[in-house]
């Protein structure tokens, strides 16, 4: 632990350098309110925090910034989730009030969202169809030979899946399918069904089977959502740094195995390589998980460069999460 004076100071620094994204001299800092000792005093110091790994000068004549170490003790010590004012907390309210739909589009919205309110790339995960109950199905046909297969979840999300289905399953029969998969299938989550009692019409059983294939193939992979990725793109110099960004966070499974193996480690922040992503060494990411009737069935989070708003990213991310587990729950 460093002793207040240095405490106060490597704080008086992050926040400077978040800020302006400008080295920080002694003498501005000596300036701060809570900083009540000389410029040369300041800068004793600052050389001792970088002596320890908690500063960095860039080039001889300029001010310091901070490291990875330096965040890392700044999140831990000198921050917590700051609270949102009054708008953006009716503003995320108002928004998961009104959305209604597919579960992807309401995810890919809550992504922009969060992208909006924090100024970074925002990434959610949302939880695979095949996680939660099926409350009705049904069967419509799109053509003499296509049908489509409507699942309504038990959150009030769509999924749908097209059939072939023969040039004499009329309406009638696609009905009495309808109902007779949507008995056998009510309740249950996609993959555990994989059949349903007969009916003792072979039609409608063979309409049945074909609904149930054509519905093993929806929520098997994951729903991820990334929005605000230019953002990051304008927080870089750096052309390496910004093309190394933009290429990895348009790699699902590398973002999905980042957000999950942070929240799984009980993480709700990592800073730099702590993540354990080379290309995104430039980068924080803030976590929390969705929690649905007591499991954690997604994630949401943001990316940014090591100096974004910690305060500001903890409150929303955390304030997103609660309000989209809650939208999903209630359907």
């Amino acid at each position: 632990m460093l002793d207040d004076r240095k405490t106060a100071i490597l704080g008086a620094v992050i926040q400077e350098y978040i800020a302006t994204a400008q080295p920080v001299g002694s003498t501005h800092i000596a300036q701060a309110p809570n900083i009540q000792v000389s410029s040369a005093t300041v800068r004793n110091e600052m050389s001792v925090l970088e002596s320890e790994g908690y500063l960095v000068q860039p080039h001889t004549s300029a001010g310091r910034v901070p490291t990875d170490k330096g965040y890392r003790y700044y999140v831990d010590n000198l921050t917590s989730p700051g609270r949102l004012d009054t708008a953006t907390t009716q503003q995320v309210g108002n928004f998961f009030s009104a959305a209604h739909g597919r579960l992807e589009e309401m995810l890919h919205q809550t992504s922009n969202l969060l992208a909006d309110l924090t100024n970074n790339a925002a990434v959610v995960v949302g939880p695979k169809a095949e996680a939660i109950p099926i409350r009705s199905v049904q069967i419509v046909s799109l053509s003499a030979t296509v049908a489509t297969v409507v699942a309504v979840f038990a959150n009030g999300t769509v999924e749908n899946v097209t059939i072939d289905i023969d040039e004499h399953d009329n309406d009638v029969r696609l009905a009495a399918a309808s109902a007779h998969v949507s008995a056998g299938l009510a309740g249950t989550v996609l993959g555990v069904v994989h059949t349903v009692a007969a009916s003792g019409d072979p039609d409608v059983d063979r309409l049945c089977a074909a609904a149930i294939v054509g519905l093993g193939r929806v929520g098997t992979g994951d729903h991820v959502f990334t929005g605000g990725v230019s953002a990051v793109a304008d927080a870089f110099d750096a052309v390496e740094v910004v093309r190394s960004v933009l290429h990895t966070l348009e790699q699902q499974f590398v973002v999905v195995s980042l957000v999950s193996d942070i929240v799984g480690r009980g993480m709700s922040v990592a800073i730099g390589l702590e993540h354990g992503v080379e290309p995104l060494s430039a980068c924080s990411v803030v976590v929390a998980p969705v929690v649905v009737d007591g499991e954690h069935l997604g994630s949401v989070g943001v990316l940014g460069p090591t100096r974004m708003n910690y305060p500001q990213a903890l409150a929303t991310v955390e304030v997103v999460s609660e309000q989209l587990g809650h939208r999903i729950e209630e359907g």
